[in-house]
């Protein structure tokens, strides 16, 4: 569609809820810098109206991939660097959310194996509520959501913000768009060089990031249990 100055947009209808009713104050807090740029939208409804993209071209469909991965770090550490503006949802609510629903998640599992997993998480997130961190967090960044246009040639859409560490971004990006990579014999150095590019583009300390990275896990495992779905990874 065009506007009535003709500049190209793209009308955005979802529904309502938590993790999105702030999108749009993040889009502006990043005014188009790493992101898709917000032109209108209404609190109400959740309705955006947003810059044009191109959807036939995410950033998956980029046949190079240390090139795409180095975009997404890119816009990772872009979009971090911005701080949260105020009374979007704050990571140490949702840590200590998850630190409440965490027992009842371990008591379902039956495989000790994964209640250890479950309770080094929990461990790990019992550190956040401490040092939340305060950095515009997109949340959902991966390769899909990152899309082709013109004013630059990759940018960010479909945030779920979130007011925290930056650490806490890496999971989605880190297990995302493997592809063959992840069957060549070798995926623990794959993933490890992966995890340092990621973590470099937000802090040179690696072990905060590491530390992190844990509490997103936990958010997925409790999602699962919760939900009764299964979590993917794009495999192209």
């Amino acid at each position: 569609m065009l506007r009535a100055d003709g500049t190209p947009a793209a009308l955005k209808l979802q529904r309502r809820r938590e993790e999105t009713a702030s999108a749009a104050a993040s889009l502006c807090a990043w005014d188009g810098n790493g992101a898709v740029r917000l032109l209108a939208h209404d609190d109400e409804t959740a309705t955006h109206l947003l810059e044009r993209r191109d959807p036939a071209r995410p950033l998956s469909s980029l046949p190079d991939r240390r090139a795409a991965l180095r975009v997404l770090t890119g816009l990772l550490a872009r979009l971090s660097a911005v701080p949260a503006p105020p009374g979007l949802r704050s990571l140490s609510e949702v840590a200590a959310a998850m630190l409440d629903e965490a027992p009842r998640a371990v008591r379902a599992l039956h495989d000790p194996a994964g209640r250890r997993l479950l309770r080094a998480c929990a461990s790990a997130v019992a550190e956040l509520l401490d040092e939340p961190g305060d950095r515009l967090l997109h949340w959902d960044l991966h390769h899909d959501n990152v899309l082709a246009g013109e004013r630059e040639p990759w940018l960010a859409i479909a945030p779920e913000p979130l007011s925290g560490d930056p650490g806490f971004e890496l999971l989605p990006a880190l297990r995302d768009f493997w592809g063959d990579a992840a069957a060549t014999g070798d995926a623990e150095r794959a993933v490890l060089h992966r995890f340092g590019l990621l973590a470099e583009a937000l802090s040179p300390d690696r072990c905060r990031a590491a530390g992190r990275t844990p509490g997103r896990v936990l958010q997925d495992a409790l999602w699962v249990s919760r939900t009764g779905s299964r979590l993917w990874t794009r495999s192209r």
